[in-house]
């Protein structure tokens, strides 16, 4: 039931927490000082629990499992506000299912792995999926539209951010399995914003004064942010800590649906219906490549 419970929430979290990131890079708030007051709200938020952590008793691969999740969580969360900010939610959303060929392609170079003939059925669902997501113009061919679709900027920060993510994932998974969901969270948060506020110093230096003004106008869907993706982190952590990654993240496929919708709810993207049934179509492939 807790388990169930976990995965609806961060089903619904994710692309919940992605209109707030959306909001606020429309309104010219830098994605890396997004993500850093993300951190610093969960932080704040965590303390309380945090100073109950035992930190003397935590291996040494655990601290490198959560250094290299917070450095990879910064990197690729500031790249899917990156990519939020060029392109539709909708779409956005949708590429997500491309993670399920990400982690086949590294299977078959990092360990081997040859793909079934289930999994060779799950690329060619995503592929055609992706036919019906991708904008075309009138007349314009679909081998056209499908090039014009992955050289846009949009597209091409979502794909970098999927492959942080996608890699992140082993290394948190590592690091529960040595700790608890709850620990792994609380260092999370802070070590995320340790490692964005080096980012923030090297990288944004003067802005960060308008940054802060921005974040005194627009306080509460910064609040929301950080509850939401809090929330997305502590149930996939959770999910993480009871079921296998690749069952975890084929879950966390439905979550596509609800994107395409709050594409179209808050920010009037167009040509839902077809993208709608593009995103099933994409989730059906990643489920098929992540289960079996």
């Amino acid at each position: 039931m807790i388990t169930a419970l976990a995965v609806a929430t961060r089903i619904i979290a994710n692309p919940v927490s992605n209109v707030f990131q959306k909001r606020l890079a429309d309104a010219t708030a830098h994605p890396l000082f997004i993500i850093t007051a993300t951190h610093a709200l969960l932080t704040i938020m965590a303390l309380p629990l945090l100073a109950g952590v035992h930190l003397t008793l935590l291996t040494a691969d655990f601290w490198i499992n959560m250094v290299v999740s917070a450095m990879l969580a910064i990197v690729g969360n500031s790249l899917l506000v990156f990519a939020l900010r060029f392109g539709d939610l909708s779409v956005l959303g949708s590429i997500n299912a491309y993670k399920a060929i990400l982690s086949l392609v590294l299977g078959i170079f990092l360990i081997g792995e040859i793909p079934s003939a289930a999994g060779l059925a799950g690329v060619l669902l995503i592929l055609i999926g992706s036919y019906f997501v991708v904008d075309r113009a009138d007349g314009q061919p679909y081998r056209g539209a499908f090039v014009s679709f992955f050289r846009e900027r949009g597209v091409r920060y979502r794909f970098a951010a999927l492959a942080c993510s996608a890699t992140e994932a082993v290394f948190l998974k590592r690091a529960v399995l040595e700790s608890s969901a709850l620990v792994v969270f609380l260092l999370w948060a802070a070590l995320g914003l340790a490692v964005a506020l080096v980012f923030i110093a090297i990288l944004l230096g003067q802005r960060v004064r308008a940054e802060m003004t921005l974040l005194r106008q627009r306080w509460r869907t910064f609040g929301w942010l950080a509850v939401t993706a809090g929330l997305m982190q502590v149930t996939t952590l959770l999910t993480f800590g009871v079921m296998q990654v690749g069952y975890s993240l084929a879950l966390f496929q439905l979550s596509t649906l609800i994107s395409v919708f709050l594409g179209y709810r808050y920010f009037q993207e167009q040509n839902i219906r077809r993208r709608l049934f593009g995103s099933g179509v994409m989730i059906a492939g990643a489920v098929l490549i992540a289960l079996l």
